[in-house]
């Protein structure tokens, strides 16, 4: 197992094989996927032969470091989701290194979402050598911005885009944090 991070609850480690069930069962979750992509759960053939398979390329292919990394609770090895950072690749995001998560909903608002970004944020400077890191969400998830926002990242713009399909809450359009390497020495504990 190799552990790309730790926080005082989690373990941040390599996705392998073995979390198909887990992966599948996140991407496949309704409340989970409501505000992400389609806005569809995702159904596991497509988790087992295109996402996990991709993730796993990801630490190959991305640079060292960065990738999608399984979140387990420390002390019980529980699956609690993911955490990831990658050259930023999402719909309306222009440059810096992408911050992104997805929690299982048993374990919303206990601040393990922040826990985790902030922790990737702190890789990202120290580790990484970003100069900016950024990450999207939906106007209407307020939940995610706060997550956002308590990892020290700014808002920086709304912006519409075209979407093949319609999402509820969609008519509000999407929103930009970010956070620069000054930024972050200026505040780091």
């Amino acid at each position: 197992m190799l552990i790309r991070a730790t926080t005082a609850r989690m373990l941040l480690r390599r996705f392998t094989g073995a979390d198909l069930d887990d992966l599948a069962a996140l991407h496949g979750d309704p409340e989970v996927m409501r505000r992400i992509d389609d806005g569809r759960p995702v159904p596991r053939p497509v988790v087992e032969n295109e996402t996990l398979p991709a993730l796993l390329r990801g630490y190959e292919e991305l640079p060292p470091g960065e990738g999608c990394f399984a979140a387990v609770q420390r002390d019980t090895g529980e699956f609690l989701g993911w955490f990831a950072l990658a050259p930023a690749g999402s719909t309306g995001l222009n440059g810096g290194t992408e911050l992104g998560y997805r929690l299982r909903p048993v374990v919303w608002g206990r601040g393990l979402a922040t826990e985790g970004a902030r922790e990737l944020v702190r890789l990202a400077f120290t580790e990484l050598g970003a100069d900016r890191v950024v990450a999207t969400t939906m106007t209407v998830n307020t939940a995610s911005r706060r997550v956002l926002e308590k990892a020290g990242l700014r808002h920086v713009r709304t912006f519409f885009e075209e979407w093949p399909e319609y999402i509820e809450g969609a008519e509000h359009g999407d929103v930009e944090y970010a956070l620069t390497r000054e930024q972050w020495l200026r505040t780091a504990p």
